[in-house]
Formats: structure tokens, C-alpha cells, sequence
């Protein structure tokens, strides 16, 4: 997630180099419950969930943040229309904050396909086994 984020905000705000982890909880999320995307992931490989997944991988989705080891970015806003989530996220990186647009959609098999706004970069988040 953390190379999807970087991948997506950067070709969503025009190519520059991001952090990720998402922060900030939009007006669509309330408790962890009723948060579609509370959990953690793996992004482009199937979750070991046993400690042995690459920490570059590892994603922690909650209402407040997604968390990976790259950075943070707030959510503005979320919205959900059937089975997609859409946020707008504020990235604060040393260089400056950048804003992006990005597409979360809850797949029929529990894994989310996570995009950005103009399809420059796209993952698929697998969830970890319950500890």
C-alpha cells in the first residue's frame, strides 16, 4: 500500500514523489464496525498474517488512518457508492502537502482494488488473517 499510496497520490497530483498513510477519518466513517475498510493488508500478495510479511507491504487500514511505513495522509472527505469507496486525501511530506483522489472497491473476495484518480496506479489490498 505504501508504494500504492506513493504511486497513487504522486499520478494523482501530477507525478510528485509521496508519502502514505492516511489519516483522518471522513464524514462516511463513524467506528471501526461500520468502516468497510478497518483491517490489515497486504497489497499485490496474499496476507501471511504471521509476522512474516514484508513490513513494506504491510497496510493498516482504521476510520482514522491508513498506516504503512511510508507516511501520512489525511482524508478530506469520503463518500461510498455501492461497492466503491472514494476518499480525498491531504499527503504531508517535507517538501510540502499534496492532495490526491482515490477509489477503494470492496471486491467479492475481501481484497479491495485501490486506484487513483487517473488509473496511473492500481493494487490489490489482501487481508491479513485475524490474530
Amino acid at each position: 500500500m505504501l508504494r500504492v499510496v506513493q504511486r497513487i497520490v504522486a499520478g494523482a497530483v501530477g507525478g510528485a514523489a509521496a508519502c502514505v498513510v492516511v489519516a483522518g477519518a471522513g464524514s462516511a466513517t463513524a467506528a471501526d464496525d461500520n468502516f468497510p475498510l478497518a483491517g490489515n493488508y497486504t497489497q499485490n500478495v496474499a496476507c501471511k498474517g504471521d509476522g512474516s510479511d514484508p513490513l513494506a507491504l504491510q497496510v493498516k487500514i482504521s476510520p482514522q488512518e491508513i498506516v504503512s511505513n511510508v507516511g501520512v495522509c489525511s482524508f478530506i472527505d469520503t463518500g461510498r457508492e455501492g461497492d466503491t469507496i472514494s476518499a480525498r486525501v491531504e499527503c504531508k511530506f517535507a517538501s510540502g502537502p499534496l492532495m490526491g483522489n482515490l477509489s477503494f472497491k470492496l471486491l467479492p473476495d475481501h481484497t479491495i482494488e485501490f486506484v487513483d484518480r487517473d488509473g496511473n496506479y492500481k493494487a490489490i489490498l489482501h487481508p491479513c488473517p485475524a490474530k
